[in-house]
């Protein structure tokens, strides 16, 4: 997708959630839905109109880290071991309450921005976790090559359909839009890993994909 193809598509959305923002802010003005004077279906439409105004702010979120990506100095020396051990801490409540083993296999270091290739394996991680089946497992593997590093994130999931493999980084996309709503998903997370990996010179990929569970695959030159 082309830069403005890819704006235009954000502001038709933005135009959507604001609109929403909007009208959320003058029909109800913050006042409990549980008051006797606001009637049932006016209280679940409010309460759907409040889960877009959060969608939104998530959205708005993710949006300014992508816009502002091409400002970023991509000049820290990085330490992939450690900083999966921090993600695998972060994360370690959403695994914990899903029953998923977190696994590191393999070390490495490169040259790039420590923030966002942070929030790149976060994206990753936190996904495989999401999608993944109760009581599965994530896996993170890390193999140092002559000029590039490989990274690659599998889960024990459901599988991506094959159709949607390639479709997974465009922005807004989601292959089950219920769980996705489910776990406030805007569609955002894998389209900001493509716009990391790509600032960074490497590639990104749906390795291998099937019933038994997903392989993400990362390569990333050790400039």
């Amino acid at each position: 997708m082309t830069a403005g193809g890819f704006c235009a598509k954000i502001s038709i959305t933005c135009e959507k959630g604001l609109f929403c923002c909007a009208f959320f802010r003058f029909t109800h003005r913050g006042r409990p839905l549980s008051k006797p004077q606001v009637l049932p279906e006016t209280a679940d439409f409010l309460r759907l109109l409040r889960e877009q105004t959060e969608r939104m702010t998530q959205m708005t979120r993710t949006l300014l880290e992508m816009c502002g990506l091409q400002a970023v100095p991509c000049t820290d020396h990085i330490e992939i071991g450690p900083m999966i051990e921090e993600i695998f801490a972060d994360l370690a409540p959403l695994a914990e309450k899903n029953n998923i083993t977190l696994e590191r296999e393999g070390d490495g270091a490169m040259t790039g921005s420590d923030t966002l290739i942070y929030r790149l394996l976060f994206n990753l991680t936190e996904n495989a976790i999401k999608y993944n089946r109760p009581g599965g497992a994530v896996r993170l593997s890390v193999t140092p090559e002559p000029e590039k590093l490989l990274i690659r994130v599998s889960d024990t999931g459901r599988g991506i359909p094959e159709r949607f493999q390639r479709s997974v980084f465009q922005p807004f996309f989601r292959v089950d839009k219920s769980r996705s709503r489910e776990y406030g998903g805007v569609g955002l997370g894998l389209s900001l890993v493509w716009e990391i990996v790509k600032l960074h010179g490497g590639t990104v990929c749906v390795e291998n994909s099937s019933e038994a569970g997903t392989t993400v695959a990362v390569s990333l030159p050790l400039r």
